[in-house]
């Protein structure tokens, strides 16, 4: 068993994002190299030029309220698990692979979804690095905890259905203190400095001492878009949360600073700005949970009932 869960573990870093390899070539953010960047992927993937990309603008001007996107049922996150959870430098991003047990359903989503692992995006020392944003608000940095349909244990497979994947992503906020819940991880940093260095964090966690408070957790927007790295396949089910997690200023810059893009004994190039530009909405919706903000000129669903009634009533009369 043991030796099943480290090579499931090498697989999903390999098949997920960050790090997944286009099926054109090498595929890199700006800040590698302008030539591999974000602007170029559609070139190495031609899936990466979809109608239904991500990340999006969440625009709460434009968002329906959904009656059915109401509490998540969150199995496993509540219980620090007994095995050890490596974390991985993956030439892109730093990555948390997560043991088995651990899964999320409701919330409007249409099966249970078993976590695989979660990773970071952020910026530079000036500037913020979040891929989603909220009302054109960019986050210092964003999270996003992947989970994989229960149905499927092929992550190549999962991804040629739209409803293959679900992706939970938190934004990060600039706080006073430090938010000790993410100290392991913090720690962590030191051993993955290098892409291809991984190492076993030295102890698990529960995994919602990393997100908001419980009572924050129903406040969230829905739509269906894509991994944000190559491959770029249009099969995930993303819930993007409402409230940040708070972090201090020094424990990002953990991030900023002290992590590469480049391998142990290459010229160091440093790991910033890995995110990928917001894409364009088309044709699709977002949706917003009962309990989610709305801004100033959306008008819930119900509340378009309770004006058309009245005007039918006055022309009646």
């Amino acid at each position: 068993m043991p030796f099943l869960r480290t090579a499931l573990s090498f697989l999903v870093l390999l098949l997920l994002p960050p790090g997944t390899e286009a099926s054109g070539g090498t595929w890199c953010y700006a800040t590698q190299d302008a030539a591999c960047g974000p602007a170029h992927w559609e070139v190495l993937d031609h899936q990466c030029g979809g109608a239904n990309q991500s990340p999006i603008n969440v625009d709460r001007k434009t968002v329906r309220r959904s009656r059915e996107l109401d509490a998540f049922v969150f199995k496993g996150y509540n219980t620090a698990p007994a095995g050890a959870w490596s974390i991985a430098n993956s030439g892109h991003a730093v990555q948390v692979n997560l043991g088995s047990g651990i899964s999320v359903s409701g919330a409007g989503l249409p099966a249970v979804y078993n976590a695989l692992q979660f990773h970071f995006h952020w910026g530079n020392p000036n500037g913020n690095g979040s891929e989603h944003q909220l009302d054109g608000n960019q986050y210092p940095m964003e999270v996003h905890i992947v989970h994989m349909h229960s149905k499927y244990t092929d992550i190549k497979v999962a991804a040629t259905d739209p409803n293959g994947l679900a992706v939970l992503g938190f934004f990060y906020k600039v706080s006073d203190t430090d938010n000790t819940n993410y100290n392991t991880i913090i720690d962590g940093l030191q051993s993955v400095s290098y892409s291809g260095d991984s190492v076993d964090l030295a102890s698990t966690f529960r995994l919602d001492s990393l997100l908001p408070p419980e009572n924050l957790l129903n406040r969230y927007y829905r739509y269906r878009g894509s991994l944000t790295t190559p491959g770029c396949a249009e099969a995930v089910i993303w819930t993007v949360f409402e409230d940040p997690i708070p972090i201090s200023s020094s424990q990002l810059s953990a991030f900023v600073n002290s992590v590469h893009f480049s391998a142990s004994g290459q010229t160091e190039v440093k790991m910033q700005d890995n995110f990928r530009p917001v894409q364009a909405l088309n044709r699709r919706r977002i949706y917003a949970s009962k309990q989610a903000s709305l801004s100033s000129g959306t008008i819930p669903a119900l509340s378009i009932v309770l004006l058309i009634f009245p005007l039918l009533a006055i022309r009646l009369l």
